[in-house]
């Protein structure tokens, strides 16, 4: 099988796919909320309550319109909250209003890095589109404060070795012991804490021919060498 490197990804029509989040909202049948199991904008209002500045990353924002909705929010409630959004694409909604408190940023996350850490950290439905999702996922708990959450949409389905079978239980497994939670009804990875996590695996490249996974959508395989660690 002739494997994508991550450049090359890229440049994928499935990749370059911005149905998926496009018209997410914050709350609703079709919000965060539904996905993750709890609304952003309460969790960052419960943060703040302490007096301390909070800050929520939110990966694969697509067009950023949930990000910009809690942005108004935030900015009418005079909260000291800072969200940035991340999406390959920049195809973001338009934001008039005091840019201080919300920043979309077009830009791979095979590269980016944040210049600060978060108390939220969020990739609804992104990683399915990314080729070294392990590699992304280890990344994100590192960039999370000491008592920060992270919560991602993950489908074990396109996680596979190189022979083309997938990791399934083990995956999770090795999740677990890198302190990191996976819920296999909603399909959930999440870490609770900032924590370097070093999994058993090393990233061989990508398959955009993978066919839609259970969101209906077309999704990339990404594929691993073991390591024995």
């Amino acid at each position: 099988m002739n494997l994508l490197a991550d450049d090359e990804l890229e440049r994928s029509a499935v990749v370059a796919n911005c149905r998926m989040n496009r018209e997410r909202e914050l709350v609703g049948s079709n919000g965060y909320e539904k996905e993750v199991g709890f609304n952003p904008l309460e969790f960052l209002r419960q943060r703040t309550a302490s007096g301390r500045g909070t800050a929520w990353l939110d990966l694969c924002c697509s067009s950023g319109k949930a990000l910009i909705q809690t942005a108004e929010v935030i900015l009418a409630e005079g909260l000291q909250v800072a969200i940035v959004g991340v999406d390959l694409l920049g195809m973001f909604h338009r934001y008039d209003h005091d840019p201080m408190n919300l920043r979309l940023i077009e830009a791979s996350l095979r590269t980016w890095r944040p210049d600060r850490s978060f108390d939220l950290i969020a990739c609804v439905h992104g990683l399915h589109y990314v080729g070294d999702k392990l590699g992304l996922i280890a990344r994100a708990a590192s960039w999370l404060t000491g008592d920060g959450l992270f919560v991602a949409s993950l489908d074990l389905h396109n996680v596979k070795i190189a022979d083309g079978k997938p990791l399934g239980r083990r995956i999770a497994a090795d999740l677990r012991r890198g302190g990191l939670e996976y819920d296999r009804r909603r399909r959930l990875v999440s870490c609770r804490g900032g924590r370097a996590v070093d999994l058993p695996y090393r990233y061989l490249g990508a398959d955009d021919r993978a066919g839609p996974n259970y969101t209906g959508q077309p999704a990339v395989d990404s594929y691993y060498a073991m390591t024995g660690k």
